[in-house]
């Protein structure tokens, strides 16, 4: 008994020194087309996947609406800029993220978040994720369509046909403001309301570049087998060599990294930039991979 009447005193005394644990840096996660924050087969399973992985970790899994149903549909159907000014406004309220976070998002929750570090960067954004996100666009159709809502896929590849850089089409499209023609060059820029502006197609946004290279550490992560994706470079920032829709370029053959208009070029100098490539289908990995793969940028 009296060797624990001293032990209990001396380990109080090292926590005085030590301190507390620290605490696990929150994370945030944005899912993609036709899916919602809490479905129990892809975003709810990331997330109980993360808290059983990193006990006592704070997960904002991102709901855009006021149920399930909604943060579904404004997938297709609601503004990107208003989903990301709704976002921003999300994490400056949360008590949870005042001392920064990191942020995962799947397929075009990848680009939104991407805007979120450009646009919002308090409280900060410390390592992005982007698995199979499209951060040079994407074009030509939907070859599959997730979840159960292959009727709106149907009728969202008839209305980019007819017009995808309208203005009516552009403000209520979730996919035409990230649709990238390289054969329509100068109407996409002109025209696209969301991705034009983060990728600096139209000038120069100071603000965009410093908050964006503020980023510890950008993980882009590819499917080697993508069938959703054209072209699947895009999850690595590269896309079509311009004025043509067959030969693809690496991002570090672009314009925007030879000119450096984000930073991605200093950025991948420093380190900064990590290209991670899986086997599989878009948004296909294993828990393996994902525990290998993903993790460590978690922890």
């Amino acid at each position: 008994m009296a060797a624990l009447r001293v032990a209990v005193p001396v380990l109080a005394l090292l926590g005085l020194f030590l301190g507390p644990a620290a605490a696990a840096t929150p994370l945030v996660i944005w899912h993609g087309m036709g899916d919602s924050c809490c479905n129990p087969v892809s975003m709810g399973f990331i997330q109980k996947l993360v808290e059983k992985k990193i006990p006592g970790i704070y997960v904002l899994s991102l709901k855009i609406g006021s149920n399930l149903i909604q943060d579904m549909e404004n997938s297709f159907f609601m503004n990107v800029n208003d989903q990301v000014r709704e976002v921003c406004s999300q994490l400056a309220t949360d008590p949870h993220l005042k001392g920064g976070y990191n942020a995962m998002g799947f397929s075009q929750g990848g680009q939104f978040l991407r805007a979120v570090a450009q646009r919002c960067p308090s409280p900060p954004m410390f390592n992005l994720i982007s698995i199979g996100g499209q951060h040079q666009g994407r074009v030509y159709g939907f070859p599959r369509c997730p979840g159960e809502s292959s009727h709106i896929c149907d009728w969202i590849r008839k209305t980019l046909d007819l017009g995808a850089y309208t203005k009516s089409v552009q403000e209520h499209l979730v996919q035409a403001e990230y649709w990238h023609d390289p054969l329509k060059e100068e109407d996409y820029r002109k025209n696209s309301i969301f991705l034009a502006d983060i990728n600096q197609e139209r000038g120069i946004n100071e603000t965009y570049k410093k908050n964006l290279m503020a980023l510890k550490k950008f993980v882009m992560v590819k499917f080697l087998n993508d069938t959703m994706v054209d072209p699947p470079i895009s999850e690595w920032f590269g896309f079509y060599k311009s004025g043509q829709a067959k030969e693809t370029i690496p991002l570090q053959e672009t314009s925007l990294y030879k000119e450096d208009r984000l930073g991605l070029q200093e950025m991948d100098k420093a380190g900064k930039l990590v290209f991670l490539g899986v086997k599989g289908d878009h948004l296909h990995f294993s828990e393996e991979w994902f525990d290998k793969s993903i993790l460590p940028f978690l922890q």
